[in-house]
Parts: C-alpha cells; sequence; structure tokens
C-alpha cells in the first residue's frame, strides 16, 4: 500500500478510480512519488501501469479521486497551466515514440523548436549535447530513427526527453525488447542522467533486474490498488503471497536481486 503525501511529494494519487465501462482498472488507488526518488511501477499484464502513466502526464482523466503534480490538483489546471505543466517533464515512450521522417537530431530538438526562441543552430547544438550525453556518435543525429538498433533508439528517446531539462522523467519499459547487453546499458544511462540532473523519475517496467538495480522503491499495482511500496530488497519478503511470488522465483529466492 501507499503512504500519506507529504509536502515533498512530486506526484500524488489520492482515491483515484479508473473505469472503462464496467471494467475496473483502478479502484481508490492511492500512490505519492517523493521528489528526486526514482519510483519504479511493477505488476501483472492488465494490472493498469501503463493507464497509471498516462493519467500522471494528463494524457486520461480517472474516473474518480485527485491527482495532484507539484502540489497542483490538475482538474483546475485550464489549457495554459496544463501546457506550462507539459514542459516541466519529459517522456520516454515505450517504443521510443520517435517521429520516422525526421532525423534523430530533429527529433531530440522538436520540443526545444516548439516551446522555445531559440535559433535553429542553437538547438541543433543542444541536440547533439543531448545525443553525446546518452552515448551516441555524433553521427547518430544524421540518420532516421529506423536506421538505429533497439539499444540506440531507446538513448535517441530518453535524449529527447531531456530535451527541455525536465523536473519530471517518465520512462516508459525502457529496456523492452533488449538483449541483456543493451538492457544494462540503458540501466546505467538511467543512474548517469539521474546523478547529473537529479530528476525525480517514474518508470514501469516488467524488467526485474532494472526495477533491483535503478529504483529506489517500487509500487506494486494489483487489483485496482498498489499492493505495496518499498524498496526490492522488502517487496522480495513481502508478507502477501501475490507481492512476493512477483520478485521471486519457483523456490522463493529473490530475483536478479542486485550484487
Amino acid at each position: 500500500m501507499s503512504e500519506p503525501g507529504h509536502g515533498d511529494d512530486v506526484i500524488e494519487m489520492a482515491q483515484v478510480s479508473t473505469r472503462f465501462g464496467d471494467h475496473v482498472v483502478h479502484d481508490r488507488l492511492d500512490l505519492c512519488v517523493r521528489r528526486g526518488e526514482i519510483l519504479g511501477l511493477a505488476g501483472g499484464s492488465g494490472s493498469g501501469k501503463s493507464v497509471l502513466l498516462r493519467e500522471m502526464i494528463l494524457l486520461q482523466r480517472p474516473s474518480a479521486g485527485v491527482i495532484r503534480l507539484f502540489g497542483q490538483p490538475t482538474h483546475q489546471l485550464d489549457a495554459a497551466a496544463t501546457q506550462a505543466m507539459r514542459q516541466r517533464w519529459g517522456v520516454m515512450f515505450q517504443r521510443g515514440g520517435l517521429f520516422g521522417a525526421l532525423t534523430v537530431r530533429e527529433n531530440v530538438g522538436l520540443p526545444l523548436r516548439e516551446h522555445s526562441r531559440l535559433d535553429a543552430p542553437l538547438i541543433d547544438e543542444i541536440a547533439e549535447w543531448k545525443l553525446a550525453l546518452t552515448g551516441l556518435a555524433p553521427d547518430a543525429g544524421l540518420k532516421l530513427p529506423g536506421e538505429l538498433s533497439g539499444g540506440m533508439l531507446k538513448r535517441a528517446a530518453l535524449a529527447r526527453a531531456l530535451a527541455l531539462d525536465p523536473e519530471l522523467l517518465f520512462l516508459d519499459e525502457p529496456t523492452s525488447g533488449l538483449d541483456p547487453a543493451s538492457s544494462a546499458g540503458v540501466n546505467e544511462l538511467i543512474l548517469k542522467t539521474h546523478a547529473l540532473y537529479g530528476p525525480t523519475v517514474v518508470i514501469v517496467s516488467h524488467d526485474i533486474e532494472l526495477l533491483w538495480q535503478v529504483c529506489d522503491r517500487v509500487a506494486v499495482l494489483g487489483e485496482g490498488r498498489v499492493l505495496a511500496l518499498a524498496p526490492m530488497a522488502e517487496l522480495a519478503h513481502d508478507a502477501q503471497a501475490t507481492v512476493r511470488a512477483y520478485f521471486t522465483d519457483r523456490r522463493g529466492t529473490p530475483r536478479a536481486a542486485a550484487a
């Protein structure tokens, strides 16, 4: 279960319910995300992780309940305030979400072209710098997204999410579809990015290795609510069998425990 909110919460979700017709996704869910932490969202398929993420980034309204971002109730925001709020975070979508007709550098610079008055040469320089920070070679920016490998595409998507130097970073399945070596590289990149910029990070992931190595705390979703919220070392020994089973193998040994 979640903890009561306090003044240092960047995201606070109180009694959030989400329904699609007769299907209940969230039932009076409570969740708080602390400033500066890396929080993982885990749970089985259909537990509502992606729906919760869409609600956090204001792409979807819950059926009931209150969501506060940076202390502001989102249902009270008008169009201008909503747009300003969205500029305070970056989103790395599961499949990259880059525009196929634009070069990688143009994709990374897109948020700057839309939300700043910087001239084109400076935007290109900033985009190249963001790509370099994610470990991509200079020539990667001149390629189209379809010419990148899976790991490179993830890095390019992260570079675009960082374009506006966000306070809050959302990562949707950042290691899905990657081989173990590429996944490990993305894990290291997330930690490096957090150390460099200090954003609050919310990660939706099925990757147990990532949850162990990267997250300060993990919220396990199920039964329409947050079943548990704690560091991975505690979740692996949680009293609830449904939570413990998610993080342990058939012998009851914690999976992918950090060394």
